[in-house]
């Protein structure tokens, strides 16, 4: 698998909203910071992050657009993107955007995500 393969595994794994097809995909160190600025340290409070949103946003949908590569060699890639997302919020319409930065590492021949952090787009 390449780096640019991960990104793909990795948006179809979020489409499911099912912890247990996104997990293989994130290292046991995993550190997420979202664009609220809640930082979650350890694949554990990773999972209890991502769990609480995709038990309150329903039919989200989730993308990762003009990605641009850092660095990548075999054993690490760094990219940074814009991601979009839209669903349902207590029977109302939600949808975001932002930045964000992700590394990976490669674990036994396969990408995992070591670090990612989403920050709000700066205003124009």
């Amino acid at each position: 698998m390449k780096p640019e393969d991960f990104i793909k595994k990795y948006k179809a794994a979020l489409k499911t909203q099912d912890w247990n097809t996104v997990d293989p995909l994130f290292h046991d160190n995993a550190c997420v910071t979202f664009s609220d600025g809640t930082v979650h340290l350890g694949k554990s409070k990773v999972r209890i992050a991502f769990e609480h949103n995709f038990s309150i946003i329903n039919s989200e949908e989730y993308a990762i657009q003009n990605v641009r590569w850092i660095h990548k060699n075999e054993s690490m890639a760094a990219f940074v993107f814009e991601f979009y997302w839209e669903g349902i919020i207590n029977k109302n319409l939600a949808k975001g955007n932002g930045i964000g930065t992700t590394v990976l590492i490669s674990k036994n021949g396969k990408w995992v995500l070591l670090t990612e952090n989403l920050s709000k787009k700066a205003a124009p």
